[in-house]
């Protein structure tokens, strides 16, 4: 069998049993704990589906990242932390099977209870839980951690913490948290919540970016950081968890090494020089042409494809709508109209991709072609007359003849304009006499970008219009998307089959004036959290699907994006010695997923 057809059939598997919501409260605690239905797995289960127990221990995988980190906490607003603290060196309360939507099963805690209407959530901790100085996980450091994350953590945390009643001890192992309104996702996003040891963080500022190396209680701990070179993690021996079923087959490299650089053509050439052993491609063209050096020839360097069924998510170039000549949707869309798609990506990866047609594309989540219909329209109807065109009727991106000159679009992007008050006066376009001009921020060592938007500022100048553009460093670049300092950037956002809280983050109006956020666009969409809250609440898998379905509306047609291309599949080149399980769960290569269940064979 295919990994594709493997795919498909475990994820038909997976939507068929979660279909049947099981509406009743758990009568006793349990081992897992699933969005709809209940766990795939039972609680006497050996390994997760897509490791395997039986992999050997040893080597070490080395990455490339471009830019840099200036922390180690990756949990916090200030400072840029590395990815891999995050992944690797911290642990929950709870962790996902990623062969399910969305389903956690007891690691810090050993078992997990909720209310009739999981209006609460107790954890039950393990007693063999250990931070990876050896002194045992309590209650305290969970309460504390909880506590903390909700009040001076990442914006991410407060609004879930804001759902909160109380959170308080229940036994020398136990905590129960109730929550003060209604969401169904709240209990599982508390299981996921990275654990702190207090004791570490007493009489310093946890808010305070710093280089402290986080006593925590994941697999790997920090060996050695230096800002803006390297950041190196080592397997702890003594790891609590190691005999976990849920953790067999898992972490099996000694280490994980991160190698920094300031551009992505240099990290290119440090991969086939050999200083890193695993590279993520991410130009389709290249994939094809440019793997040809001799260790690629000589099977030292393989090629792996890996599918999955993930949603697109956006990935483009962001319109601010706080920015007040990004205001009108009708100047958006006449932006998405000239920039040049079908050139652009034909010049850049050979059009061998799709291009992202929707926030939920390639997944059962997305929005369907033409009018809304059903229960997706139900849940619109109510907020037509702020909806914006096609999110009821249908709507689609505009396509491209695929010449430079792109005329047909550029044509319509001219009247589009003319309605919103741009008139052209000596080949400037002007509004109450000001010309038409915007700053498009971008961050150092982004060449494929910055290619895209060479090609696309051409096309702007044509129509009148003069961008400014702007090269900053990594720091410069987060602390201004941060506080929303920009008019255009390029921007991404992943997104899962089981999107829920988060999307406040992502969309939610707070995001406006609160800084920070993921809701780099500015949107404030009654519509929008409306679904939102919709998908929180949904006691079936249906409802839960018309919601999602129908903010994908809601996000597509407000013109928020010029989305660029997708892939259905990750492109990994690394060392033939690295290896990863022929089994592939329905998010295919999810970050973690290497080096999470890889190993090194000779």
């Amino acid at each position: 069998m295919s990994p594709i057809t493997s795919l498909v059939l475990r994820a038909t598997r997976s939507a068929t049993m979660a279909i049947a919501f099981a509406g009743a409260a758990f009568a006793e605690p349990q081992h897992g704990i699933a969005m709809y239905g209940d766990p795939a797995l039972p609680p006497d289960f050996v390994s997760l589906p897509y490791a395997n127990p039986n992999a050997p221990t040893g080597g070490r995988i080395v990455f490339g990242e471009t830019g840099g980190f200036d922390s180690l906490n990756p949990h916090i607003l200030k400072g840029r932390a590395p990815w891999g603290v995050r992944a690797h060196v911290f642990e929950s309360l709870m962790g996902r099977n990623y062969d399910e939507p969305f389903t956690l099963y007891g690691l810090l805690a050993e078992s997990v209870e909720t209310g009739p209407d999981r209006d609460w959530v107790e954890f039950s901790l393990r007693p063999e839980a250990k931070f990876s100085d050896g002194s045992p996980v309590t209650v305290e450091d969970v309460i504390w951690t909880f506590e903390t994350l909700g009040t001076q953590g990442h914006p991410r945390f407060h609004s879930s913490w804001q759902k909160v009643d109380s959170i308080a001890a229940t036994g020398p192992r136990s905590v129960r948290i109730t929550f003060n309104q209604p969401d169904r996702e709240l209990a599982l996003i508390m299981g996921l919540r990275p654990i702190f040891q207090k004791a570490q963080w007493e009489g310093l500022d946890f808010a305070e970016s710093s280089m402290i190396a986080p006593i925590a209680t994941g697999p790997y701990v920090v060996a050695e950081a230096e800002p803006g070179r390297k950041l190196v993690l080592k397997r702890n021996p003594d790891y609590w968890g190691k005999d976990l079923p849920f953790n067999a087959g898992r972490h099996n490299l000694d280490e994980i090494r991160y190698d920094f650089f300031a551009d992505g053509g240099v990290m290119f050439e440090a991969f086939k020089a050999g200083v890193l052993n695993s590279y993520r491609e991410g130009d389709a063209a290249r994939w094809e042409d440019g793997y040809d050096w001799p260790a690629v020839k000589s099977g030292a360097v393989v090629k792996s494809e890996i599918p999955h069924q993930r949603p697109t998510g956006i990935s483009g170039l962001v319109f601010n709508t706080r920015s007040e000549v990004f205001a009108d949707w009708r100047v958006r869309e006449a932006l998405l109209h000239a920039f040049n798609y079908e050139f652009i990506a034909q010049t850049q990866t050979g059009g061998r991709d799709p291009r992202i047609p929707s926030y939920f594309g390639n997944s059962v989540l997305a929005m369907q072609d033409g009018p809304a219909e059903g229960r997706v329209r139900e849940l619109l109807e109510p907020f037509a007359d702020d909806l914006l065109p096609g999110a009821l009727d249908g709507y689609a991106l505009p396509v491209g003849d695929g010449s430079a000159r792109n005329r047909k679009n550029i044509r319509a992007a001219v009247a589009l304009l003319e309605e919103a008050g741009w008139d052209p006066v000596d080949g400037v376009l002007m509004k109450d006499g000001e010309p038409f001009t915007f700053e498009i921020v971008m961050r150092q060592g982004e060449a494929d970008f910055q290619a895209i938007v060479n090609i696309y500022v051409q096309a702007l100048e044509r129509l009148g219009i003069t961008p400014v553009v702007t090269t900053i460093d990594s720091a410069q670049f987060r602390e201004r998307t941060n506080a929303y300092d920009f008019d255009m950037a390029f921007y991404t956002r992943g997104l899962s089959l089981s999107p829920g809280n988060e999307q406040m983050l992502y969309w939610g109006s707070r995001g406006v004036t609160e800084p920070g956020s993921r809701n780099w666009m500015g949107m404030n969409s009654p519509a929008a959290e409306a679904m939102i809250e919709t998908m929180l609440n949904a006691t079936s898998r249906e409802d839960f699907i018309a919601a999602t379905r129908a903010l994908d509306r809601v996000l597509t047609t407000g013109r928020y994006v010029i989305p660029l291309w997708y892939s259905d599949r990750s492109r990994i080149a690394h060392a033939a010695e690295l290896r990863f399980p022929e089994e592939l769960p329905i998010y295919g290569d999810w970050i973690g997923w290497q080096p999470d269940v890889w190993w090194w064979q000779e």
